[in-house]
């Protein structure tokens, strides 16, 4: 009996810790695919990196390059590309650094 309930504790721990949060993972990826819109950036899972140009229920069309426009199937969407701001606080007594992106 008491190796039943240590088989029965080993299996509900590795449930646990691993299928709940491989389908919080999948629920999220799903939902992110969900998301998409008609000027999102994207990356595919085949790494291609586009602008969505337009939107169905099972398909979208990226553009890759200018004038180059692909169809896919709206699971290929890998991530959703997001400018993140980085703020660089500088050291007492030094000059804030520049923005290389602002022209001087």
């Amino acid at each position: 009996m008491d190796v039943f309930l240590i088989i029965l504790l080993f299996f509900g721990a590795a449930w646990l810790f691993l299928v709940l949060p491989a389908r919080r993972r999948r629920a999220a990826h799903e939902a992110m695919q969900d998301s998409v819109e008609v000027g999102d950036e994207v990356i595919t899972a085949g790494g291609l990196h586009g602008t969505v140009r337009e939107r169905s229920d099972e398909e979208l069309r990226i553009e890759i390059a200018p004038g180059v426009v692909v169809t896919l199937d709206r699971r290929a969407v890998a991530a959703v590309a997001r400018e993140v701001e980085v703020e660089v606080e500088a050291e007492p007594g030094e000059a804030a650094p520049e923005d290389p992106a602002k022209p001087s």
